[in-house]
């Protein structure tokens, strides 16, 4: 169960929908979460309440105000061959939906353990099912 956030700046409605739907599919697609397991909170910043910090230049990469921020936390287990794959399928799929460029994606992923986890009622559904 990932739970996504992505920002972006200056991003209307329907980029924010195409990003979201670009880091959900490659999540099925590199690493095979459930189709229906979707939660993410998707947020554009105007530029003067609220707006993004980055380095333009970092690592040689030549980034824009396009950037987007993503964010993943899941939980620990899958191998770096798989979280690379998950970066690429997130950077070409920013692309083909959202019209990203892929140096403007810059994706974050914090694991956890299933303790760490409710999806309400207040109970560790993962914890108490041994996932």
């Amino acid at each position: 169960m990932p739970f996504v956030r992505i920002d972006a700046l200056r991003a209307d409605e329907k980029r924010l929908d195409a990003l979201g739907r670009a880091v959900h599919d490659a999540l099925v697609d590199a690493i095979g979460i459930p189709q229906d397991d979707r939660f993410q909170v998707l947020t554009s910043h105007d530029g003067t309440r609220g707006t993004l910090r980055y380095d333009a230049g970092y690592l040689g990469v030549h980034r824009d105000d396009d950037l987007v921020f993503v964010a993943i936390a899941m939980r620990s287990g899958r191998t770096a061959a798989q979280k690379q794959a998950l970066y690429r399928r997130i950077a070409e799929l920013a692309e083909e939906y959202a019209g990203t460029e892929p140096r403007n994606v810059f994706v974050s992923i914090s694991e956890n353990q299933p303790i760490d986890w409710s999806f309400g009622e207040g109970v560790a559904q993962y914890a108490e099912a041994g996932l």
